[in-house]
Parts: C-alpha cells; structure tokens; sequence
C-alpha cells in the first residue's frame, strides 16, 4: 500500500476514536441504573407553575384630535373691510374675526326699514277702518300682504349681511391666517383655522375580539415623544363596526388638557387596561411547542416527561398566559425541548417563576 493511503488510513482511525472517547466519557444524557437494565436521564431546567394577576393590557397607537376644529371660510364673496384674527389668539364663540365689503346690502336695507314703516302705517288704517266697515278685507289683505312681503325682504338682506361676516363658531385658538386686510375672499377661501385644544380627543384602534371587554368610561393611559410622564383620558365613544380591512373597531376618548401642552396631530402609544385576571398561570414564550393544529407543553410528572395540549391566551414580552391545559404546581419543561420526548426520564432544575 503506498505510503500516503497509509497516512489517511491512520487518520481515520484517529477521528473515529476521537468520536468514540468523547461518547463515552460525555454522552448527552446522565445514565442511570435501575436493575440489569440502564436508562437515559436528560438534564433540563423548569418552572413551577404559580398563578399570580395579570393585566390585560393592549397596547396600540393613537393620533391627538382637536375637541372641535374649522377652517374658517366665508359664504358669501367681498372685501375684507375688518381682520380681527390675531394668530395663536383665544376667542370665544360668537367673536367677530372677519367683516367683507357689505355697504351695498346695508343701504338695501335701509331703503326696506323705510318701507316697513309705510306698510305698518297703511296696515294699521285699514285694519281701523275694516273694524268700521269703512273698507272691504280685500283691501286690508292686500296691505296686510305687502308688509309681510317688505318684512321677508329685510329678513333676505339681513341674511345675505350676516354671510358677509365670520365669526367664531366656538370657544378656540386661532391657527395661521392666510389673507391679509383688502384681500378679496370667495366661499373657496380659507382664512385660518379655528381649534378646540382643551380637551383634546384621541382615536386609537384595538383588534376585534376585545370589543365586549370596552366600554363607556374606561380609563387608558397614553405616552406622547417628548414628555417625561405619561397622560390618561376617559372612553367616550367606540365605532359600531369593525373595519372590514383591518378587522379592527375605532375608539375615541377624552383627554383633559388645561395647560394646552398638547397638541393635535401628536402621535400616541396607548395602553388599554380591560381587566386584571388574579390567578393567571404565566410560562416563559420558548416552552410553547407550536404544531399544526395544537400548542403543547413538556411538563415533568413522576420524574418523565409528559406532553400537554394547551391553549394560550394573553402574551407579554416574554411569557404567554395558559388557559387551559395546565395546573397550578405542574413543573413546565424550559430547555432542551428539542430533546425531549414523551416518557422520557428528566432530571430538573428548577429556575425562579
């Protein structure tokens, strides 16, 4: 045999012994004897079941809303004669921030007031001699007529003056203006918006199956980037359907907001508490064997291991509640899951739950 397949005849022989000390000296499981026969202890590390509450917490994200919010446009076209806006301002309702050109509606109005007299005047003659028999009803009708007619024509006037002004529709701070004092505006014209900051409202959205756990009045609490602490505002409104593409049901809720520190459009994380379960049975996210149609667990019962279908129900970051399947004091297998077999004899270590 040449020298060189003497070589890696020698080398074989070297590994495979190798392999063989190892075996031998570090086999991956303990054995024990039990009788002529010897068995195979796996070492693993496990929890003792113990029910302790959890909070039933969903976590989602939120969009800050003004309480009220417009943008203030005028009906009619003109003018502006009068800008009373003053940018980042407070007005209450009824103030009047914009007044457009209306000298031609005014003297309308005047020339109708003027006839309203006369028609009072004749309406009140006739309605005396009628009493006398001194005119006929046809006549008094007629004058009666015209004074209703003199009086829903001043009531026309006032209404097309009153669209030539803006006011606040509500208590708000005003936002940026946009046309200045002259400038001449048409019903497409947004002057400046008007907002509602205090309180604030909050639109967040939570999964479908947790609609019979919110209701009215439920307290949530919220972060927004840039503040040290944390907010909370009351449920107030929760949309009738759910959301045909995200399967997800809208919430609204109210926010107080006295100092207007807040602001809206702000992003939000918001955590919803729906309930506080007292005897949850919690077990670390890696010991759930997920199958095809099941989860299951390795538990240690009588020193084997012995498998468990189970069914989960909340997650936290790193441990998943069981709802049935288990009990409370039952030894979850932690480690070496991908080792272990039903029967198979196990040797624990228990770790803190």
């Amino acid at each position: 045999m040449p020298k060189f397949s003497w070589i890696i005849a020698g080398l074989l022989i070297l590994i495979s012994s190798i392999i063989l000390y190892n075996k031998v000296i570090n086999p991956p499981y303990s054995v024990a004897s039990k009788g002529p026969a010897k068995s195979k202890i796996l070492q693993v590390s496990g929890i003792v079941l113990d029910p302790a509450p959890l909070d039933n917490n969903i976590l989602s994200s939120g969009t800050l809303l003004a309480s009220e919010n417009v943008d203030l446009q005028a009906q009619a076209s003109g003018s502006i004669t009068q800008l009373n806006l003053h940018e980042g301002s407070f007005v209450k309702a009824g103030t009047l921030l914009v007044k457009l050109f209306d000298l031609d509606l005014q003297a309308q109005l005047k020339k109708l007031e003027a006839q309203q007299e006369s028609y009072e005047r004749t309406e009140a003659r006739m309605k005396a001699l009628l009493a006398v028999n001194g005119v006929g009803q046809q006549d008094y009708d007629n004058a009666l007529t015209q004074l209703k007619g003199v009086l829903a024509d001043i009531d026309n006037i006032k209404a097309q003056i009153e669209k030539t002004e803006i006011r606040a529709p509500f208590d708000g701070i005003v936002g940026l203006r946009n046309v200045s004092p002259g400038a001449y505006l048409t019903p497409a014209t947004v002057v400046a918006s008007l907002q509602k900051i205090n309180p604030l409202k909050i639109d967040f959205s939570v999964p479908e199956k947790y609609a019979p756990e919110l209701n009215k009045g439920d307290i949530i609490k919220f972060t927004i980037a840039g503040f040290s602490k944390g907010f909370t505002a009351k449920v107030f409104a929760i949309e009738p359907h759910v959301d045909e593409d995200s399967r997800m049901i809208k919430v609204r809720a109210l926010v107080q907001n006295p100092d207007a520190k807040l602001l809206p459009g702000a992003f939000a994380d918001v955590e919803v508490v729906l309930k506080r379960i007292e005897n949850a049975l919690m077990v670390p996210t890696q010991s759930v064997i997920p199958n095809l149609r099941n989860k299951t667990i390795f538990i240690v019962k009588n020193g084997k291991a012995e498998s468990r279908i189970v069914e989960t129900g909340i997650r936290t970051e790193y441990k998943v509640q069981i709802t049935d399947g288990l009990e409370a004091g039952d030894t979850v297998v932690t480690s070496s899951l991908l080792f272990v077999k039903p029967g198979m004899n196990l040797n624990v270590a228990i770790a803190p739950n």
